[in-house]
């Protein structure tokens, strides 16, 4: 006999009290938790918190593209933003620059594929190129993730990465690019060492994937 795993509408926000938990387990872990209301109000906290000529690395993200986030930092002139100057650069002859300038930017810009609300950031990735920033090599690091990426629980987590997130940026990497995405790499946050360095921006709306 086999035991059928309820369906999750990975899609609708989380009620407050799942932010809540989620928030409260996170700073537990050590790391900064704003709850907002929107993305624009992501937006504007996103400039609050970057100093302007801060060297700026933005991990490929729906809800930074659908928030105006994405563009603010890499079409402005506020910040040195590095995926434009990455994107410029020689893939072969400037790999190792490539390399080391995604790796230790001041500052990293992205959303994840889901929180638990026993306090712990779930990143899929297909080319890991935010990794090394997500888990330390940046100064800082800011997530600006949608209520309806709160799951209960890592096992949820998991799921929601393989059974919502990959087919719908799948979808997205066959069209900009021609071909599918898949998880490569995982990296799971658990806690943050260094205070102040991992601030999640928490919103009350569903944003992104």
């Amino acid at each position: 006999m086999t035991t059928s795993v309820p369906a999750i509408p990975f899609t609708d926000p989380a009620p407050a009290q799942r932010l809540e938990r989620a928030a409260t387990a996170l700073t537990a872990h050590g790391f900064t938790v704003e709850i907002l209301d929107d993305a624009a109000a992501a937006r504007t906290r996103v400039k609050e918190l970057i100093p302007e000529g801060a060297s700026v690395f933005t991990g490929a993200s729906e809800t930074l593209r659908l928030s105006g986030i994405d563009e603010d930092i890499n079409a402005g002139a506020r910040y040195r933003a590095i995926k434009p100057r990455v994107l410029a650069m020689d893939r072969a002859t400037g790999a190792d620059d490539i390399r080391r300038l995604l790796a230790g930017p001041d500052v990293i810009v992205g959303s994840v594929a889901a929180v638990t609300e026993t306090g712990s950031l779930v990143v899929a990735s297909g080319s890991g190129s935010q990794l090394p920033g997500y888990a330390g090599g940046a100064a800082r690091a800011i997530w600006i993730v949608g209520a309806q990426k709160v799951v209960p629980d890592l096992d949820t987590a998991l799921r929601r990465v393989e059974d919502h997130c990959l087919p719908l940026e799948s979808a997205r990497t066959q069209e900009a690019y021609g071909w599918p995405s898949a998880v490569n790499r995982l990296l799971i946050l658990n806690a943050e060492h260094h205070a102040g360095r991992g601030t999640v921006l928490l919103l009350r709306e569903a944003i992104g994937f």
